[in-house]
């Protein structure tokens, strides 16, 4: 299952400084000029969870596993995209392509970074990149609805389809022309995958990454604050980092590392704070598997039933599927591992119907 959170903003914004500090490597080119990511990089990280290792040590485990999050760095957005502007075409299509947006804001002031308006200001950068993604949303809608009611006059299954789906479309039309995203769209749950086919940018939930200076990497600044109350008030994330720290200490072994953020008065990095709201956002959880030969992480949506979560790690689990032993988390580590949790009556036989909860330690039963 491929879950990706493409890195958003305006130009030199720091996306792919941040970008580099997340793979570690330097994939995306980092220059002071716009356009200097032309093609989307693709990245995968380390969703970092402490429960694997102590999983590991339990079971014994040679290898570890971790589960993984995949990021793309998209070229940068200038004003007019919508309408074909800079990158603007190439840029919506990228957007389209992921499950996820990073929206990186400029935080600091550097003189030798050149900022595409000429001056400092967070929300107008947030509101430039949403107001474009919103008018995408609002040309590629109001092209859809005449054909749409042309369908909707029959009787037939296509026609119910095509008043379901207008009537979706109106919707969002009316919070699009308020001059607000088509997340905010009221839908029930069955409404959920139409909504989700009309491919609309503004759909896509978004966290937002203040990028400080390395100064206010632990505290924060006026900018980033104003930031966290714009997030706030849309029920949003937020994350506060340095994207010039992050890039210097992803080079760095484990143990200088710890000394550098110790140093700055942070606990952890910034991309693990990240990646973990990354995680979130997406509605993700993980599930493991834990035995002498490796103890492994695996990722799947809020709310998957035990076979579909048994198809991540094989299809043939899936298509086999019988039952699934299963141990919560904490009574696996409580109870010294498998064989003293199986002791105590806490491993279950979980069916087909079984809704799987994060921290779950599973075993699949299935025929060949």
């Amino acid at each position: 299952m491929g879950f990706k959170c493409g890195i958003l903003g305006l130009s030199n914004v720091g996306k792919s400084t941040l970008f580099n500090a997340l793979t570690a490597t330097a994939a995306a080119q980092a220059s002071n000029y716009p356009f200097s990511t032309i093609e989307p990089n693709v990245g995968e990280v380390m969703v970092p969870d402490a429960r694997l290792d102590v999983l590991a040590k339990l079971a014994k485990s040679a290898r570890i596993k971790p589960t993984r999050l995949t990021f793309v760095d998209i070229a940068g957005l200038v004003r007019g995209a919508s309408k074909g502007q800079g990158l603007g075409n190439q840029f919506l299509a990228h957007v389209r392509e992921v499950d996820a947006i990073a929206h990186v804001v400029r935080c600091f002031v550097d003189p030798d970074v050149a900022h595409v308006s000429g001056a400092i200001d967070p929300i107008a950068d947030i509101d430039t990149i949403e107001t474009e993604l919103m008018l995408a949303d609002l040309d590629s809608l109001e092209r859809r609805v005449d054909a749409l009611g042309k369908k909707a006059k029959g009787n037939d299954k296509e026609a119910v389809e095509a008043r379901e789906t207008l009537d979706l479309v109106n919707r969002a039309l009316a919070l699009l022309r308020d001059g607000k995203p088509a997340r905010l769209v009221e839908r029930k749950p069955e409404e959920e995958k139409p909504f989700r086919m009309l491919g609309l940018l503004t759909a896509i939930p978004v966290l937002y990454v203040g990028n400080v200076d390395e100064g206010a990497a632990a505290t924060g600044n006026e900018f980033s604050r104003r930031v966290e109350a714009r997030a706030r008030e849309e029920g949003a994330a937020c994350v506060v980092i340095s994207a010039k720290i992050e890039a210097e200490i992803a080079v760095l072994p484990a143990d200088e590392r710890a000394e550098y953020l110790a140093a700055i008065g942070l606990k952890e990095p910034g991309l693990d704070r990240l990646i973990r709201a990354g995680y979130a956002l997406l509605d993700l959880i993980t599930y493991f598997t834990a035995g002498p030969k490796e103890a492994a992480a695996w990722t799947i949506t809020r709310g998957t039933k035990a076979p579909q979560a048994a198809a991540v790690i094989h299809s043939d689990f899936e298509r086999g599927f019988i039952r699934a032993e299963t141990i919560a988390y904490e009574d696996y580590v409580a109870l010294g591992g498998e064989a003293g949790a199986q002791q105590a009556g806490k491993m279950r036989l979980e069916g087909k119907s079984y809704v799987v909860l994060d921290g779950d330690v599973m075993h699949f039963r299935f025929a060949t």
